[in-house]
């Protein structure tokens, strides 16, 4: 192993692709890549094993993966799909027999309390199958195994997203942006310069909370990262087809995709 591997669990929108009902040349398509599981992303370092999100796809796709340890879950935010496979960590608590850290800031952990009461209730704790959440507040920059990571805010409409930048010493990794409409200049300065950036890019057409393709194409040019890699993708864009449009060093990912840093 490099000094991180990075696994894509998932690269979907919100509804997947292929979506329900859908007959586009992107949902009928015979490309692996063009079938996407909400967004989701494993990181891994010989002393550590971090996953970001649990999206509703989670089960399947740590079956997929062969995942057989998380040592702590970072949140984003708590909307629906970054959120509802959080019951499927149980299983990681039982293999352990632990409780499982999980960081996020003050008003996702306070969403994931509401929505996953019982998961937060220590009377429950001594359940060996039972999730058992260690509930993390983010307040700035902190480490995990040789992993120090700084967290960054990101504009998502209303809302605002958590975006994370991975250092191991002075090497400065992996920022991994979802869920966002800009990348706002301290975010930009926290991700400049990352051997991988991992970022937003919805659709062609502009949306109210996420970036569009040429939207986060333009900031990835700005960024002086080695190599991007486009996630959280609508059925708009078809692999093979909007690969091909872009510049040089800025790729899509897709669901399954292994890299080593």
């Amino acid at each position: 192993m490099g000094e991180l591997e990075i696994i894509f669990l998932g690269t979907g929108t919100s509804q997947g692709v292929p979506i329900i009902g859908c007959d586009c040349i992107t949902c009928k398509s015979s490309d692996p890549r063009d079938q996407r599981f909400r967004t989701s992303i494993l990181l891994r370092t010989n002393s550590v094993s971090l996953l970001i999100d649990t999206s509703p796809d989670f089960r399947t796709q740590c079956l997929r993966e062969n995942i057989r340890k998380v040592d702590a879950v970072l949140y984003t935010h708590s909307h629906t799909d970054h959120v509802m496979g959080f019951d499927d960590l149980r299983r990681f608590c039982e293999m352990a027999d632990s409780d499982l850290p999980i960081y996020a800031v003050s008003e996702t952990l306070n969403d994931l309390k509401r929505i996953f009461p019982y998961a937060f209730q220590t009377t429950h704790s001594f359940l060996k199958n039972y999730m058992r959440a260690a509930p993390r507040e983010i307040k700035g920059e902190f480490s995990l195994g040789d992993l120090r990571i700084i967290p960054v805010a990101l504009p998502h409409g209303r809302f605002t997203t958590t975006g994370f930048v991975f250092f191991r010493g002075a090497r400065k990794l992996l920022a991994y942006y979802t869920d966002c409409k800009s990348v706002p200049p301290e975010a930009q300065e926290a991700a400049r310069g990352a051997e991988i950036l991992v970022l937003d890019a919805l659709r062609h057409v502009p949306h109210p909370t996420h970036l569009t393709l040429q939207e986060a194409t333009e900031a990835a040019q700005r960024l002086s990262v080695r190599g991007c890699y486009f996630t959280h993708m609508s059925h708009d864009l078809k692999h093979e087809e909007t690969e091909s449009t872009l510049p040089l060093g800025i790729r899509l990912a897709y669901d399954g995709l292994q890299l080593r840093i």
